[in-house]
């Protein structure tokens, strides 16, 4: 007889989201946008991690000395996706980046995920932020 009893670290293993999973071969330079990716691949849309920047100011010479690297690119939605986590006291620069972006780009779309809208939907999939 095969015994179908679980040890405690598979009940643990198995309780996990999908979401906290490690996403493969990309180092994000948040753990938030490894749970969106992993969110990402749970609904099975394809992404890209930072593909593009956006040069959004230049120098007198004509070189950026200011850029906008959205986090996930969506290309069968054919828009970015920027996750902004930090304190809403924080946003002003990167807002400011946004604007000059979809001012300098109006042909791309970009949303963004506020920390409040990020943390809802954590939480709906039951994930710990």
């Amino acid at each position: 007889m095969i015994s179908t009893t679980l040890s405690p670290s598979h009940i643990q293993e198995r309780r996990r989201h999908p979401s906290c999973t490690q996403a493969p071969r990309i180092r994000f330079a948040h753990e938030s946008e490894r749970v969106f990716a992993r969110l990402l691949d749970l609904y099975g849309i394809e992404w890209e991690y930072e593909p593009y920047e956006f040069p959004v100011a230049w120098n007198d010479r004509g070189l950026p000395i200011k850029a906008f690297r959205p986090d996930f690119w969506l290309p069968t939605l054919g828009c970015f996706i920027e996750l902004t986590t930090a304190e809403q006291r924080l946003v002003t620069r990167k807002n400011a980046k946004i604007r000059a972006f979809r001012t300098l780009y109006p042909e791309w779309s970009v949303a963004v995920v506020y920390q409040r809208d990020y943390r809802e939907l954590v939480a709906r999939h039951g994930i710990a932020s």
